[in-house]
């Protein structure tokens, strides 16, 4: 693999310091605190009120009409953070899995862009307000680096309208952390099984009026299974500026280099019997994904008031990625996106109302090219297509205080989507071209009820719109442009914080029209995107966190999926593939003082599910222990040992999802990583 300059300086980093923390997701409430393990929060100047500060921004999700959770960026630092399960794992109603212990994986939320298990969809992903997605819905999971985040936010299903959202999952925000709250000087080194190694510098500093943050970080990896290793190096900066009491900008760049080879996908044979084998195909294509992004956003704030803020936020990414699959992939994208947004406090009709009011616009360029794959080099042009998405939307809701116990909450998004693709090269007389334009409204009706002493509960219906990406329209050979999908979505639930017990507990039912399910065949080859009939998810999301005793702590994130056609004419009310009915995740923390913590973890799915739409072939269920045990010395030292699949288990982590395996045992599989041991210090200057 490549060599970049700065690798040796990462992963050399043998200091690393952090402050103790707890989990502070909504689902795992935090240990009483001992005063010489807080953050230090340093102010030189004074900090823009337009920056929230994590106690505000719990607060925020607490207003929600619906499910919601906040994760302390704090939090998984206190373990291995390869991938991005590592930060969300147990975060109430996402489900994560890693592909193959890398970046890429299954990330959904209520079964939002289910068929993926790469290059993700059916959420939006935002850094710090601003979208990473592309413009044509897809994001790509190496964008995110979880160790630059001071905080994460999890909006499920429409309460995502909070930022303009209106998909089926939601949206998750990662915010950074600024020159007021970050320490001056953070150091971090991990290291472990399958040649893992990590590192991550961070500085951060504050004057007057003006303050910045930066954090270089990369990560190597040979991989447990063979063609999988990766080498990714990120900077994550930003820097902010207050010009007066009302208004104050701030700049954030990012630059992303990646590198991925590609073991694909085994039979569960070959994954019950040697489980660190790769594909044959993806050896002799030498299948991979190397991808560079770099991007930069700015973000102007006004507060004419004490209770209100205009915020202006605009982007530009440029993208280019390099992936032989079973043909070679060269794409150079360019995106980028405006939007204007609103968020205050009134008065009217005697009553206290916060109106969310904004609009947005974003458009990417896509210049794809294909060639025949020969061994992982370019051979004759398959292909070329010229592609623009563009997608404009404006968005509106309204809380109303209609007592002090009674929130009422209405609101709407509407949207207008263009794709367009030109075929430049035509391949057999089939010219490939297409013009689809998508647009509708989707609104939101949600209702909370303060019930007092940390209990509130709450209920709501919405409906959600979803464009496909081009990853859907040109999916594969005859395949005529799907049209959106849509889904009619009804959700109650409560949140409960009392003493030393945190409850997040949500209920939904999501009718869908015209789902977008991406078909392979038996052997993984892409058919392409369909509109399916109707289909139906629902399922049940509890998030639970108790501090009891003196010294135990117990957190558990667990879901409950029944995901289905509804009268389909192939399938009738069989279960939808790729997902499992059940999954817990859950740990049990010892910790008598900040200088030693037990910490026994367990990840559960209690039963198989199937790997195709006809229901002819299951993937096994799985159980996977680990331990932790770490702690801090003296004041700016922590360090951990994190022990992974203890008992060496031959598990499934994800699948493929097709059409119909016919009973037989397809490639459609890829194993989880056997028993591995990390390592980790970090040292934090105060």
């Amino acid at each position: 693999m490549r060599t970049v300059t700065l690798s040796s300086t990462l992963l050399s980093l043998a200091l690393a310091g952090a402050a103790h923390a707890q989990s502070s997701a909504d689902a795992a409430p935090r240990t009483p605190p001992d005063p010489t393990t807080l953050d230090r929060l340093r102010v030189h100047g004074q900090r823009p009120s337009t920056v929230a500060t994590p106690a505000q921004a719990r607060e925020r999700l607490r207003q929600r009409a619906g499910a919601t959770a906040w994760i302390d960026g704090e939090s998984y630092r206190e373990g291995r953070v390869g991938t991005l399960a590592d930060a969300l794992g147990y975060a109430p109603g996402v489900f994560v899995q890693p592909r193959f212990g890398a970046e890429e994986a299954r990330l959904s939320i209520r079964g939002s862009g289910l068929q993926r298990t790469f290059h993700g969809r059916g959420l939006e992903l935002l850094q710090d307000g601003s979208p990473l997605n592309l413009a044509d819905g897809g994001f790509d999971f190496q964008a995110v680096e979880p160790l630059s985040a001071r905080y994460i936010e999890v909006y499920r299903g429409a309460n995502a309208l909070e930022y303009g959202a209106a998909t089926l999952g939601g949206a998750i925000d990662f915010v950074s952390p600024t020159g007021y709250d970050a320490a001056p000087l953070r150091v971090r080194a991990e290291a472990g099984a399958f040649g893992y190694r990590r590192g991550q510098i961070a500085v951060a500093g504050a004057s007057g009026r003006a303050d910045g943050y930066a954090s270089l970080s990369g990560t190597s990896q040979d991989g447990f299974r063979d063609h999988a290793e990766q080498e990714n190096y990120r900077l994550f900066a930003n820097a902010g500026y207050r010009f007066s009491e009302a208004l104050d900008g701030r700049v954030y760049l990012t630059h992303v280099d990646t590198r991925s080879a590609l073991p694909g996908n085994l039979t569960l044979d070959e994954s019950r019997r040697d489980p660190r084998l790769a594909a044959p195909g993806n050896l002799a294509l030498n299948q991979r994904r190397d991808y560079r992004l770099d991007r930069i956003a700015g973000r102007l704030a006004w507060s004419p008031s004490a209770t209100g803020t205009l915020t202006l936020s605009a982007y530009y990414a440029d993208k280019s990625l390099h992936h032989p699959i079973f043909q070679v992939l060269r794409q150079d994208s360019r995106d980028y996106g405006l939007d204007l947004r609103w968020r205050g406090e009134y008065q009217a009709l005697g009553l206290r109302h916060t109106l969310i009011a904004g609009a947005a616009f974003a458009q990417g360029d896509v210049d794809d090219r294909r060639w025949f794959n020969l061994a992982g080099q370019p051979g004759a042009p398959s292909n070329r297509f010229d592609q623009r998405a563009r997608n404009a939307k404006v968005y509106v809701e309204n809380q109303s205080w209609l007592s002090p116990q009674w929130v009422l909450s209405l609101g709407a998004q509407a949207l207008r989507s263009q794709r367009r693709s030109r075929d430049l090269l035509i391949v057999g007389g089939r010219d490939e071209s297409f013009d689809k334009d998508y647009s509708g409204v989707s609104p939101k009706l949600g209702v909370r009820y303060l019930a007092g002493d940390g209990l509130q509960l709450y209920a709501n219906l919405s409906r959600s719109l979803e464009p496909p990406s081009f990853g859907e329209l040109s999916g594969g050979p005859g395949v005529t442009p799907v049209d959106k999908q849509r889904a009619d979505s009804g959700e109650i639930g409560l949140r409960l914080e009392r003493g030393g017990l945190s409850l997040d507990v949500a209920a939904y039912r999501a009718r869908i029209r015209g789902e977008l399910l991406a078909l392979n065949d038996a052997n993984g080859n892409p058919l392409g995107t369909v509109n399916a009939g109707r289909t139906l998810h629902q399922g049940l999301e509890l998030g639970l966190g108790w501090n009891f005793g003196k010294d135990w702590t117990v957190s558990a994130s667990y879901l409950y999926n029944d995901f289905r056609f509804d009268g389909d004419r192939s399938y009738g009310d069989n279960d939808l593939a790729g997902v499992p009915p059940q999954q817990l995740r859950a740990k049990l923390r010892w910790s008598r003082d900040p200088r030693f913590y037990l910490e026994p973890n367990l990840e559960w799915t209690p039963q198989g599910y199937y790997i195709d739409h006809a229901n002819s072939f299951k993937a096994p269920g799985y159980t996977v222990a680990g331990l932790r045990v770490g702690g801090r010395i003296a004041s700016q030292w922590s360090w951990f040992a994190d022990a992974r699949n203890l008992a060496d288990r031959k598990w499934i982590a994800s699948t493929n999802a097709i059409a119909d395996a016919r009973g037989l045992d397809g490639r459609n599989f890829l194993p989880g990583d056997g028993r591995g041991l990390y390592f980790g210090v970090e040292w934090s200057a105060r």
